[in-house]
């Protein structure tokens, strides 16, 4: 699968890469990482990464402005989606060829080239494996590329400390530091917090809830997000803050958007990308995401996850 991705890239002139809504590390990492190898490797070639952007991220990389008559003739690479309809920016269907680069379950097998590796920590892990499939072929790797992929790898293995890590994952780590790129400035960006997050992380560890015994929840409401001035995506990143509570299994974030209501289930051993998919999202076994628009959805999805941790601890 490797051989016919890379054979596509030398085919075409025009690549446009794209990645899930609501980006994470990974999605731009593997997005930014990737589009750096192609245009390092090929620099005849256009290459853009669209979708929208977060502010949080975009230290990482910014995005391009592409117009519609440009996916004409066009390749399309998506990264780290695992439903076609979570892809940020529809106009993906307009290109000539869509291949598909996911490390999630392949559920949704969009696209007319497939690699889907689930056992990879990262999309980002794979987009290093392309690499050195093809770096006696052509393909080339820079300080900026391997900091991209640096920082989708650490940030889909929460810095090393989750399962998915493997020895794979840190050698690649320790090949991507070796280009030159300071490991701190990701690691600083990443993870810095601001004055309101630390306030709403406090109010988000006065107010969760546990039932069952092992299960964690909390939902946070627009009037909440505006008490501390803080955007749903904001708020979305404190959704391991009490995950290590003694007994829980899974938890889920419920943080009121505009329209709809942002759904972030985590697990320490229940399925939750199951539950996931019921509601309109998707993702890895452990940690997946939805999106509801009721407060009766908020129940269902709720009973769904204690229906499944209670299964699972009496397996």
């Amino acid at each position: 699968m490797k051989e016919e991705i890379l054979n596509k890239i030398n085919q075409y002139e025009r690549i446009i890469i794209h990645r899930h809504v609501r980006p994470d590390p990974d999605a731009l990492g593997s997005q930014g990482g990737l589009a750096a190898i192609i245009k390092a490797s090929f620099p005849e070639k256009e290459v853009y990464a669209v979708g929208e952007e977060d502010d949080s991220l975009i230290f990482l990389n910014k995005m391009d402005t592409v117009e519609d008559e440009m996916y004409r003739g066009s390749l399309v690479i998506i990264c780290d989606t695992a439903n076609s309809p979570r892809v940020s920016d529809t106009r993906y269907t307009l290109g000539e060829t869509v291949i598909k680069i996911d490390h999630h379950p392949n559920e949704d097998p969009y696209g007319d080239l497939v690699w889907v590796d689930t056992a990879a920590s990262s999309t980002s892990e794979m987009i290093m494996d392309f690499y050195l499939f093809g770096a006696d072929k052509g393909l080339e790797l820079n300080s900026n590329s391997a900091r991209l992929l640096y920082a989708g790898i650490i940030g889909d293995t929460g810095r090393f400390l989750y399962s998915n890590t493997t020895e794979k994952t840190h050698r690649y780590a320790a090949m991507l530091i070796e280009t030159g790129f300071a490991p701190s400035e990701i690691h600083e960006n990443l993870y810095k917090i601001s004055e309101k997050l630390v306030r709403l992380n406090g109010y988000v560890l006065q107010h969760f809830s546990i039932v069952d015994e092992c299960v964690g929840y909390i939902h946070l409401t627009e009037e909440t997000l505006q008490k501390y001035d803080a955007s749903a995506s904001e708020a979305s990143l404190l959704v391991n803050s009490f995950s290590h509570v003694e007994g829980l299994l899974a938890w889920v974030f419920f943080v009121d958007e505009p329209d709809q209501i942002r759904v972030r289930l985590r697990s320490k051993g229940p399925v939750v990308n199951k539950i996931a998919a019921k509601f309109n999202g998707g993702g890895h076994p452990r940690a997946s995401g939805a999106t509801v628009y009721t407060n009766e959805e908020t129940q269902s999805v709720l009973s769904e996850l204690r229906k499944a941790c209670i299964e699972y601890k009496t397996k």
